[in-house]
């Protein structure tokens, strides 16, 4: 068998299994379903610009996801009765946000929402891609989740060890009622656009919130196959 043979075997077998899901580049060593070089877009402020399709509009989302997003989505949707399909690259911003934006696209009946070949979507855009009625993952295109937190700036946890017990007793507390509280929204969405609730058990909470040296991985992108078992990408009927 050539070389060449062996190559297209390989391709085929990983195809079958439904791993294509990042494109041909490197994968992240820490992250190994993820690739080592996301585009999730500038880090800069959301834009919303449109461009001609086929036979409607599309809006492209580029950017962080920010609480002046909402708005401006809305504006944008309702001023351009011909949008049907809005493409996403973003490294996220604000969870109340996206998951604001996402119930925004969910009002317009049939909105798709499209993640394109090279295209990252991660964190709070996820919740905005699952908006759409209408959901696509191209071949290539990542959806990147991980464990959602309040406590992103970790200085905070460290202030109140050095500030003693009752300090961080208080921080646990509050981590404890923001998480149960972040767990019930996150369900809730889920539940509200078609998505099954197993993303969140078997993918998104079973990330570490924290690299550790005994498990460095913090993301995890989603297959062909796995936007398809949780309706990520819900299967298209006919008629």
């Amino acid at each position: 068998m050539s070389g060449a043979q062996k190559r297209i075997g390989r391709l085929a077998a990983l195809l079958g299994a439904g791993a294509i899901l990042v494109g041909s580049g490197p994968m992240d060593r820490d992250n190994p379903s993820c690739p080592a070089n996301p585009d999730w877009g500038p880090a800069s402020v959301m834009t919303l610009t449109t461009r001609n399709g086929p036979d409607h509009h599309i809006l492209v989302a580029d950017g962080v996801i920010d609480e002046s997003l909402p708005p401006r989505l809305l504006a944008a949707i309702d001023n351009d009765e011909l949008i049907g399909e809005i493409w996403l690259r973003s490294r996220g911003g604000d969870a109340v946000a996206g998951n604001e934006a996402g119930r925004i696209i969910r009002s317009f009946p049939g909105m798709l929402t499209r993640i394109r070949d090279g295209s990252t979507c991660f964190s709070a855009c996820n919740f905005m891609f699952m908006g759409g009625s209408r959901r696509v993952v191209d071949p290539g295109g990542v959806f990147m989740v991980h464990m959602f937190t309040h406590t992103a700036d970790r200085s905070i946890i460290s202030e109140s060890v050095m500030d003693g017990t009752a300090a961080t007793t208080e921080l646990i507390g509050e981590i404890e009622q923001s998480s149960a509280m972040l767990a019930s929204q996150d369900n809730d969405f889920l539940i509200r656009m078609g998505i099954s609730r197993r993303l969140l058990t078997e993918v998104m909470y079973r990330q570490q919130a924290v690299r550790s040296a005994d498990n460095p991985s913090t993301r995890y992108c989603l297959s062909q196959s796995e936007v398809r078992l949780y309706n990520v990408v819900p299967e298209e009927r006919e008629g």
